[in-house]
């Protein structure tokens, strides 16, 4: 994890293997960032929706039980969304590094679109 101070604030970029070990121990939020069509073709599974479109800091939950870590497809969307978070006034905010390509390329499990029906599918790489 590599941790950067802006003003008063602390911004995580936390690796792959951070967030899956968190994500089994329940001990973090995993935020997706990238559209709704996106998420439907992939996703983490049990990771919550919200598109960078409609990000609004103001509306985040506390972090007092489980800390927030964004995520996008490549890593991109999800520090612009961290950075908004801190400028928002909060002062502690992470995200995954690579997003969401590097998560599938370390063979991380993910829900994933089934071509042939359509249908979602567990991916266990």
């Amino acid at each position: 994890m590599k941790t950067e101070k802006i003003g008063s604030a602390e911004f995580q970029t936390w690796t792959v293997e951070d967030v899956a070990e968190a994500w089994a121990r329940d001990e973090i939020v995993l935020i997706d960032v990238r559209t709704p069509q996106e998420y439907m073709f992939e996703h983490v599974e049990g990771a919550l929706l919200l598109p960078m479109p409609f990000f609004n800091a103001h509306k985040l939950p506390g972090q007092k039980d489980k800390q927030i870590i964004f995520h996008c497809g490549s890593g991109v969307r999800s520090e612009k969304v961290s950075r908004a978070a801190i400028e928002a006034g909060i002062d502690r905010i992470a995200h995954m590094e690579g997003g969401f390509a590097a998560w599938k390329q370390a063979k991380k499990p993910y829900v994933g679109t089934n071509l042939a029906t359509g249908a979602p599918q567990q991916v266990n790489s």
